[in-house]
């Protein structure tokens, strides 16, 4: 099959959807017809997430480019990739000089620990935080089963899916090849680590990984959302706080604009005797000085210069 026959193969089967597709099997066969939906998308999708394709939501797959090309990427990026050493390391440097305490629950402690600062950023699931008080969300879980191998290479790649209904894991990954094979001095490495990925329903016990973003769901969480903008002082973020599938490019962008507008709020406190004057005298979307500033809910913000 030449490049333009399995074009052409695609988009006559794409017209089998017309309309807004209303689910993730409409979604995926609009975007790449039926037979790469069925051979490449369907059995890992419902493995994946454990319902039929036809009851998750079509933003799931939406998120995903397609190209008619030999480019074998992830996503449209110019720039892709992992930080350098991996996210462990990134998260280490991060967190340099600043005390960590393990193996302690938040919510077991939540008194003690906020009490510790002003404010508190919770990523763990919005529901636990309020004692499931409207019901509990449903996520999934996986379940890693690792191996050390006594020998250079077992796939030659980073991470091999299965896309097949019948193999029980959805992927594994080697994770050897995330840094090209080599150790922190440029060695290659004789042996390898790989690890098998089971996607699990969530039960309480488990660590949850996913949202399960469907029209049920999504109602009880914008309940919860409600008490968590009730919240004083409690930012909520990350997949669980705000039970959304986030990709990690998405979740370091929303962390980074978050301390930007938490970094203003606090500067414009600090120095409110110089804003005060005139701040007393706005009402919303007052412009000043070439700059926005408005007043929202007793808190004074100014953007611009």
């Amino acid at each position: 099959v030449t490049p333009e026959e399995a074009e052409a193969k695609i988009e006559e089967q794409r017209k089998e959807i017309t309309g807004e597709p209303k689910n993730l099997e409409e979604q995926a066969v609009s975007l790449v017809g039926r037979d790469i939906y069925e051979k490449l998308i369907k059995g890992y999708t419902e493995k994946q997430w454990g319902r039929d394709c036809t009851e998750l939501p079509a933003f799931i797959i939406k998120r995903l480019p397609v190209r008619l090309t030999f480019d074998n990427n992830y996503f449209n990026a110019m720039y892709q990739g992992i930080p350098v050493g991996g996210y462990t390391k990134m998260v280490e440097n991060l967190l340099d000089g600043i005390e960590i305490r393990l193996n302690t629950e938040y919510l077991e402690h939540k008194e003690e620990l906020d009490a510790l600062a002003e404010k508190v950023v919770y990523t763990g699931p919005i529901d636990a935080y309020f004692e499931y008080k409207l019901g509990t969300l449903e996520y999934r879980s996986v379940r890693f089963e690792t191996e050390l191998l006594d020998k250079p290479n077992f796939q030659g790649n980073a991470a091999v899916n299965y896309t097949d209904r019948e193999t029980p894991w959805t992927r594994i990954i080697e994770h050897k090849w995330f840094e090209f094979g080599k150790d922190s001095e440029g060695n290659d490495i004789p042996k390898t680590v790989i690890s098998r990925e089971y996607s699990s329903e969530w039960k309480l016990g488990d660590e949850p990984y996913y949202p399960v973003n469907d029209e049920k769901n999504g109602a009880l969480y914008a309940e919860y959302k409600k008490l968590a903008e009730k919240e004083e002082n409690v930012i909520f973020g990350g997949r669980l706080g705000e039970y959304k599938y986030y990709d990690m490019d998405a979740v370091i962008a929303s962390a980074l604009e978050l301390c930007e507008k938490e970094c203003i709020e606090a500067i414009v406190f600090a120095h409110m005797h110089t804003f005060l004057p005139f701040l007393l005298e706005l009402e919303s979307n007052t412009n000043y000085n070439g700059g926005s500033c408005f007043v929202k809910d007793r808190r004074y913000i100014i953007l611009g210069e």
